[in-house]
């Protein structure tokens, strides 16, 4: 066997990344640079002959638009928004569940992580419809206030800013908590304890010791958290008000409604670009909290 060829794995693996990540990305890029034409589909060829030359069709219009419009960056900031409001309250949320399961029995363990994973095994969009049943005046939520005497009336919950960001935390906490677990549950042991024994307090053990231990399963869930909340259309379409104006909404609407998909494609790469920055960071935290580890 040839010591200077690659192994199969690593074949398959950047094959798959070539043909599912580097490739759809080219072709958004590709289109962010077209012109829209009346035609389908609705862009004019990137290159054609014309007289006998190569001419080129490309114009960076629909990037500037989408950089200067207000309505984009409106679209930008409130998406970041959201994202980072759901990633820190799925971080706390999740955080002390994933703890929770690492320390309790092994025996116990996989009946947590079950009911961890559970809402997976239902649809996305039926989950999402049954918040709109519980959230919605009449329904189990507010006739549980109103029974408990905590409100003299119904909570106006639902087509809510607020709607939107209890069902995006519900729907991606089990996001963040699965490789959360999978770091806390390879914790040391020992070193908890040693801690413990030389009189160390509980919270002083947490944050010397169990938090820094734990930082790539934190980075790791919060990028998993982040990444699909930044460009999530149901949620906000569904149990949103059509007054917030979100980037996957705006996506939509650009592509099939207006069937402007030069725009669409330029807001995605926008998107994909700011998704740049995070994960870079996030990589090179988890670079130095191994290294931390090892050492």
């Amino acid at each position: 066997m040839n010591a200077n060829r690659p192994p199969l794995g690593a074949l398959v693996t950047l094959s798959w990344l070539v043909v599912f990540v580097a490739v759809p990305v080219a072709l958004v890029l590709m289109l962010a640079f077209g012109e829209t034409a009346d035609r389908i589909p609705p862009i004019a060829p990137l290159l054609e002959h014309s007289h006998g030359h190569l001419v080129a069709h490309l114009t960076g219009n629909h990037l500037g638009e989408v950089l200067r419009d207000p309505l984009y960056q409106l679209a930008f900031a409130n998406a970041l928004r959201n994202a980072v409001e759901t990633t820190v309250l799925c971080a706390l949320i999740g955080f002390p569940i994933a703890y929770a399961i690492a320390l309790a029995p092994e025996r116990r363990r996989r009946v947590y992580l079950l009911l961890a994973i559970l809402p997976f095994w239902t649809s996305f969009l039926m989950r999402t419809y049954a918040w709109i049943g519980l959230l919605r005046d009449s329904g189990p939520l507010n006739q549980l206030l109103l029974a408990m005497g905590i409100v003299d009336r119904p909570v106006h919950i639902l087509y809510s800013p607020a709607a939107v960001l209890l069902v995006m935390v519900y729907s991606y906490l089990p996001f963040f908590i699965l490789p959360m677990y999978a770091v806390l549950e390879k914790l040391p042991r020992d070193l908890l304890e040693a801690a413990s024994d030389l009189g160390a307090r509980p919270a002083y053990v947490f944050r010397t010791v169990t938090l820094p231990l734990s930082l790539p399963g934190l980075l790791a869930g919060s990028l998993l958290v982040f990444v699909p909340a930044l460009g999530e259309y149901i949620i906000p379409d569904l149990v949103g008000n059509s007054d917030t104006i979100m980037l996957g909404g705006v996506l939509w609407t650009e592509f099939f409604e207006n069937r402007d998909w030069p725009t669409a494609a330029a807001l995605a790469a926008v998107a994909s670009t700011l998704l740049i920055v995070p994960t870079l960071i996030v990589r090179q935290r988890m670079a130095q909290a191994r290294a931390g580890v090892s050492a």
